[in-house]
């Protein structure tokens, strides 16, 4: 699939396996019908055959049908289409996330800085709040949803309030002294 991936168009479809998906892992698992297509930047084959791969999220886009004639899955997709929103619309979910990234822990990591930075740049809000999710999120669930959410403004405004209900946990367990020697902890 990979070596074919390469020879064209260097676009692979990341998919989300569905609960249980264990018991048909060999065959075909169900997978949820919304998917992050993404196009390879940079490859490594390994001696066994496998690779390691850098991608980069390009769409978000909604299987339509699977082909069967193919050794792996291949699939027909339709594009997800984010409802149009003007950055301005934005200006609070924009100020709420900055907010988030003045705490004097996450300005202490290199992560919280370079988010810091573009939310003072000119990146979008929305591509802001999809790397907050991709980058700080674990709830699979809940990013997947994201991922299928075409109302811009929504999957802002959720992002940022599983976001800062996150930190909000983490100042509530961490300790106020964190020390930032690794050795120590």
């Amino acid at each position: 699939m990979i070596a074919d991936a390469l020879k064209g168009r260097r676009q692979i479809a990341m998919a989300l396996l569905k609960p249980e998906w264990e018991k048909n892992y060999h065959c075909r698992p169900a997978i949820d019908p919304i998917v992050c297509v993404g196009t390879v930047l940079s490859h490594e084959r390994l001696q066994d055959g496998r690779y390691n791969l850098l991608l980069q999220g390009t769409a978000r886009a909604k299987v339509l049908r699977e082909a069967v004639e193919y050794p792996y899955r291949v699939a027909e997709l339709k594009p997800l289409v984010d409802e149009p929103v003007m950055e301005i619309d934005l200006a609070d979910e924009r100020r709420r996330l900055a907010c988030t990234f003045e705490d004097e822990r996450l300005l202490e990591t290199g992560i919280g800085r370079r988010f810091h930075e573009m939310l003072n740049g000119h990146i979008p809000t929305a591509t802001i709040a999809d790397l907050v999710a991709f980058n700080f999120l674990e709830d699979i669930n809940l990013k997947q949803s994201l991922l299928a959410e075409c109302d811009v403004r929504r999957r802002v405004s959720r992002t940022i309030r599983a976001f800062t209900k996150l930190q909000s946990l983490l100042h509530e367990f961490a300790p106020a002294n964190f020390c930032n020697d690794p050795s120590l902890n």
